[in-house]
């Protein structure tokens, strides 16, 4: 293939991840759904002709943009089984968690792009809808379902236009066994007009540069990327390192192989190659779906961590997403662990242990790259309301902020999405200017904290009220176990969750399957803290007093916990400080 100058490399790739955010951004103005155009809980990318992903959006969730190479794979595979073609004007749905998809309601819609009678790539969205035909409400929450059946509408490879024609019969489908069909049908359109868009993009930056030119830019993209994350290893030592962490599973169950379940990681570093084994990993539960899908779940959490931590971007400026960057690195799960399932078992709840297993991967890279790392992350919840009102059905789907660890010279974030998620959650006037809820309450935990010279995130405390009757299911984690600190950090604190009802309160477990309630409950929802990085008592002074002067500690817990005691102004005390900070180390060195 011809080889061009790195220059005019740079330019393509440049403007193909501007077609891929242009793609999101059309997207997200289009979206009849808040999830999609307020929590961006959506992906957009491009995609050569060998299924291979040259770019991404890089302003919404790696968990959407990053599978999208996988669900063109899958569909490829199985329109290769019916033996059925491509053609100019197609467009395809696209949603199989065993065929690259990530899980049933993140729906990819794949639009093969033509050079004539030539296929030069696709260009791809893919977004979280708010129903797809599952048991009950919603399409989160669905934490009871016994099988891939049971958590809605299964699309391999479905054409819902040929040849440039709308194939009704489909659409017509989508509407008939959909609750809300207006909303989510109106954001299944829009992901298709904003890959089509892309596909102009796409023909035009080819028409610009010729199509030689472009297939050699990608190429050397590819290998450019390859070559900066395989330097990023090779300046790794060799050798195995292994980290255990838990999810809490469904801990109100009697069934012990149903609970607190384990994730291993095993990360081998051999010269410019990285291995990582998910051995040890729990077995799959065939009949309740926490499970991962291998493709689409598992290979994203995996490779966006050891992308950010080897090459962040606040350290190597910006680093071209594409496929090029996965290369040298090898994942293994043995089939029938919860990290590399066998069909049937379900899978729409995936998005909680996914991000417990990036984390399990970060403590592994703890043991190699101290510094670049955070401590441990507090989970996130999805919680899906619904109800019936006079204009119809309604359904709202609100992602719950966890929290970062401590870092080298950082505090934890506060009440964010933690990992491969990185979507946000709703803005309170969105809410309840749509939606027969009210947020009673939404500020930062302060009754606990990750100790640590660099604290750990705070988490969120949120309640929402009920204004009509309704249904609520809940998918979380992170109730069981604490977040691990670092470097001396003390581990964070969990999450927890209450519903207030008829003057009752009745603590909850991460997972809730659909439970009706009434006008008036109320759902107490608080967020983890993070685990600190390095040890409590060499926190700055000023940094703990600043604490205390926002409300996040108290002057008691200043002094028991960091040793700082502050005076009757909330000054510090430099004399009794020290005093304090010398009790506190005899204390933990005579441990």
């Amino acid at each position: 293939m011809t080889r061009i100058d790195p220059i005019t490399v740079s330019v393509i790739h440049g403007a193909l991840e501007t077609i891929a955010v242009e793609m999101g951004f059309k997207l997200m103005r289009m979206a009849h759904s808040s999830i999609i155009r307020e929590s961006e809980d959506f992906g957009a990318a491009v995609i050569d002709r060998h299924g291979r992903g040259i770019a991404e959006s890089t302003q919404s969730t790696p968990l959407q943009s990053g599978p999208l190479p996988g669900y063109v794979r899958g569909m490829l595979r199985v329109m290769k089984q019916r033996g059925t073609a491509l053609r100019p004007g197609d467009v395809f749905m696209h949603n199989d968690p065993y065929g690259g998809a990530s899980h049933g309601p993140d729906v990819g819609f794949i639009v093969p792009v033509f050079l004539e009678n030539t296929l030069v790539g696709y260009t791809a969205t893919a977004a979280h809808h708010l129903d797809i035909g599952a048991l009950t409400p919603g399409s989160c929450g669905i934490v009871d379902a016994i099988d891939a059946y049971a958590e809605g509408l299964q699309f391999k490879a479905i054409k819902v236009f040929d040849q440039g024609q709308r194939v009704d019969p489909v659409w017509h489908m989508l509407r008939d066994n959909i609750r809300s069909p207006d909303l989510v049908v109106g954001d299944m359109e829009a992901q298709v007009a904003a890959a089509r868009i892309g596909a102009e993009r796409l023909l035009d930056l080819i028409a610009r540069y010729g199509l030689e030119t472009f297939e050699a830019a990608c190429e050397q993209a590819l290998a450019q990327s390859e070559e900066l994350m395989r330097r990023a290893i090779a300046a790794l030592p060799d050798g195995s390192w292994t980290a255990r962490t838990f999810i809490d599973g469904y801990s109100d169950s009697s069934d012990p192989a149903r609970r607190d379940l384990p994730l291993v990681a095993t990360v081998t570093i051999a010269g410019d190659a990285m291995t990582v084994d998910l051995t040890g990993t729990a077995p799959q539960i065939a009949d309740r779906p926490i499970n991962m899908p291998f493709e689409g779940t598992v290979d994203i959490a995996v490779w966006l961590t050891i992308r950010s931590i080897l090459l962040d971007t606040a350290v190597h400026g910006h680093i071209p997403v594409n496929e090029g960057l996965t290369r040298a690195i090898r994942i293994v799960a043995p089939k029938g662990c919860l990290a590399n399932p066998i069909f049937p078992a379900p899978t729409i709840a995936r998005f909680a242990p996914g991000n417990q297993l990036a984390d399990t991967v970060m403590k592994a890279m703890a043991q190699i790259v101290p510094e670049r790392v955070s401590a441990g992350i507090g989970n996130l919840r999805v919680m899906a309301f619904s109800g019936q009102s006079a204009d119809g059905p309604w359904v709202h789907m609100e992602i719950f902020e966890g929290s970062y660890g401590g870092r080298e010279g950082t505090d934890g974030m506060d009440a964010v999405d933690t990992l491969y998620a990185n979507t946000r959650n709703n803005p309170v006037e969105d809410i309840e200017s749509h939606l027969p809820l009210r947020v009673r309450r939404y500020e930062l935990r302060t009754d606990a904290v990750g100790l640590g010279r660099w604290r750990g995130g705070l988490g969120a405390v949120r309640e929402f009220e009920l204004l009509d009757a309704g249904g609520v299911s809940i998918e979380g984690d992170g109730h069981q176990h604490r977040p691990w600190g670092l470097r001396g950090g003390e581990d964070g604190y969990p999450a927890r969750l209450q519903l207030i009802s008829n003057g009752t309160q009745e603590e909850l477990p991460s997972k809730m399957p659909y439970r009706q309630m009434r006008p008036g409950d109320r759902f107490l929802c608080i967020g983890p803290c993070g685990g600190g990085y390095g040890r409590a008592i060499d926190r700055a002074p000023e940094a703990v007093r600043q604490d205390v002067l926002d409300g996040l500690l108290t002057v008691a817990v200043a002094q028991q916990h960091f040793g700082v005691v502050l005076d009757t102004a909330l000054e510090v005390d430099a004399k009794a400080t020290n005093h304090a900070r010398a009790l506190l180390r005899s204390t933990s060195e005579a441990r």
